[in-house]
């Protein structure tokens, strides 16, 4: 029986975009793999009958199935008892050779691949997203078209192309992006992190990537896998990272496993349709109550994002080895993690480490949109004593956003008020094993874009930047940020718009200048020689942090390592501030003079920096 369905399994393991009657995940792997004991779901779409199956024979000697089980399809089970899943448990032995195995069945010949794995293994990818690097967030759909030939794609459900409307598709995709790489890098990015680019084969809303529809096909639109791998070997070749954004908690309500599930306890079930609470107290109070810390974890995001039910071993394995088979497939440096507080944490856990056993030099950074650093730090390694202890490196900091840099420049100085909180939220760090790990940002595809959230006020940005390319963790702006677009979340469409130049027509040109004000090519030169500057900076870089108490809206930080000392001084008052060196003698001990990295004007140990100005310095002798 084994030996029959090990020749079954190469049958299933057919293409995913062919007619074929079935289906395999994952749809290939690696010989000389770690993770070396795969769990393979082969689908059905027909009455198949195994008894035809003819094996004709393979190279790829050297895999054994361990274990078959039977996966009922409980929507069909009473129509159709022979449509079903079957989970076959597979060992790759080390001698395994490369090799496709060719199977018969009935009229239908099909190829499964065992591929060697990539070139060069730990230099060219996986290797980790850190505070050396720069982050460069965008819009796969909203930077740039590339290839008008994939804008509609036949068959797919959401077929509108309307760049009148935030909320319809507009075309972009990922040879867009790869046009302008060189941008990107003149920038001084290290690092792009894209939104999702699986498939999202959704009736509405496809814009934003987070509703996975197969996560085996690369979103067509975008240009589908070629183009992806495309992507990641460009940036590979200019010395730049990858970073996928990972969606363990849901997907979209048409997915292939969801509109045909393998069993119905693949996804968390309600009597009646029951939403997260959004609340993340109730999975660290120790007072919570079990309803609550089940809603919040069990509860759908949305009616359209069905919540895996990850304690299942079998989707847990699903997760885990599509997220190995990504960073080997495309060449991924790290992972963002989505909604990470909703998911299993136990689970998480799991995939964090089995993606670190692959690739020991793999990051990752979870989407902790929550309030407080305690409650940020406790889904990130940290130093608390609590019964459950995470091994997620990382967290996108919301806290030095909401209660650091904004209220910093939009509030007036008090006791604990204006720029006291990004004073104090950074005192914080204590509760971190790394805080140079946490991904800090000014905003995202999620929130107001930052011009709009300090009031379009240039001056106010132009000070946002500077703290975000001097302080520790790892730097991430958002597509055109540096030419001041602006935006709210009401709706959210207004947040994710075009970015200019990305189409043929466009009267702005962000990628060539054309068509910019004065203030947002201002803005755009600003932003790239700090982030230049810091590309070369050691003490930004990997150097130590050490701030001072804040007074009367004047903040003062270092950061410095044997080599270099950068003075960062942030003057968030309505006047003009003296800062002398001596009340910083810890730091500026044995130096005479302080250079600006922007203008590379030289001040003496004694100056005036202007009201709303923050300096970056360099000590000198």
């Amino acid at each position: 029986m084994k030996k029959l369905l090990f020749s079954i399994l190469f049958v299933f393991a057919f293409s995913l975009f062919t007619f074929s009657q079935v289906t395999v995940f994952p749809s290939n792997w690696w010989v000389g793999m770690k993770h070396n004991k795969v769990q393979l779901l082969i689908k059905t779409n027909e009455n198949i009958g195994f008894s035809q199956a003819n094996f004709l024979g393979t190279k790829a000697s050297g895999i054994k199935v361990e274990k078959v089980t039977k996966l009922e399809n409980l929507k069909y089970l009473l129509v159709d008892i022979s449509r079903k899943y079957l989970a076959l448990d597979v060992t790759i032995a080390a001698s395994c050779k490369v090799g496709t195995a060719r199977i018969n069945v009935g009229k239908e010949v099909v190829n499964f691949e065992l591929k060697p794995r990539r070139a060069n293994r730990g230099k060219d990818f996986a290797q980790g997203v850190t505070s050396e690097d720069f982050i460069y967030l965008l819009m796969p759909e909203r930077f740039s078209n590339g290839d008008k030939t994939n804008d509609r794609i036949a068959g797919m459900l959401d077929q509108s192309l309307d760049r009148d409307s935030m909320y319809l598709r507009h075309g972009g995709d990922l040879q867009g992006v790869t046009n302008h790489l060189d941008y990107l890098q003149n920038l001084g990015v290290t690092t792009l992190w894209m939104t999702p680019v699986l498939e999202n084969n959704q009736p509405n809303r496809t814009e934003h990537g987070y509703a996975f529809t197969n996560h085996y096909s690369i979103e067509p639109r975008f240009g589908g896998a070629n183009a992806y791998k495309k992507l990641s070997d460009e940036l590979h070749k200019r010395g730049m990272k990858l970073i996928q954004d990972a969606v363990y908690n849901h997907i979209g309500d048409k997915h292939i496993l969801f509109t045909d599930a393998p069993a119905k306890d693949w996804f968390h079930q309600w009597p009646k349709f029951t939403q997260t609470s959004y609340k993340d107290q109730p999975i660290f109070d120790p007072y919570s109550s079990a309803k609550d810390r089940k809603v919040t974890q069990d509860g759908w995001f949305t009616e359209q994002m069905p919540d895996w039910n990850q304690n299942n071993p079998y989707v847990a394995n699903f997760l885990i080895q599509h997220a190995i088979w990504s960073v080997e497939e495309f060449g991924i440096d790290g992972w963002r993690i989505d909604t990470y507080l909703y998911n299993d944490l136990e689970f998480m856990n799991n995939c964090n480490k089995a993606i670190t056993d692959e690739y020991p030099k793999m990051t990752m950074f979870g989407e902790t949109w929550v309030h407080g650093v305690p409650s940020q730090a406790y889904y990130t390694e940290n130093i608390s004593n609590t019964k459950f202890k995470s091994n997620l490196q990382g967290a996108t900091d919301f806290q030095t956003l909401f209660y650091g840099i904004q209220p910093a420049l939009n509030e007036k100085f008090g006791w604990t008020e204006g720029v006291n909180k990004l004073y104090t939220t950074l005192a914080f760090d204590y509760l971190y094993k790394d805080p140079n790990r946490n991904c800090i940002m000014l905003d995202n595809h999620d929130l107001p874009r930052s011009f709009t959230s300090f009031g379009e006020d240039v001056a106010k940005m132009k000070m946002a930047f500077a703290w975000l390319f001097t302080c520790r963790g790892i730097p991430q702006t958002y597509y055109g940020s540096e030419v001041l677009m602006k935006g709210g979340t009401n709706p959210d469409g207004w947040v994710r718009l075009d970015f200019p130049g990305g189409w043929e027509g466009d009267k702005k040109n962000a990628f060539t200048g054309e068509g910019l004000t004065p203030d947002e090519k201002m803005m755009q030169d600003y932003y790239k020689t700090l982030a230049n500057f810091r590309k070369k900076s050691s003490a930004i870089k990997t150097g130590k942090m050490m701030q001072y108490v804040p007074q009367d809206g004047l903040y003062v930080y270092f950061r410095y390592d044997e080599k270099q000392t950068i003075m960062c001084v942030m003057n968030t008052a309505e006047k003009d501030k003296e800062v002398s060196f001596e009340n910083y003698d810890e730091r500026t001990k044995g130096f005479t003079k302080a250079t600006d990295i922007v203008n590379k004007t030289t001040h003496q140990n004694k100056f005036t920096i202007p009201a709303k100005t923050m300096w970056v310095l360099e000590l000198g002798k």
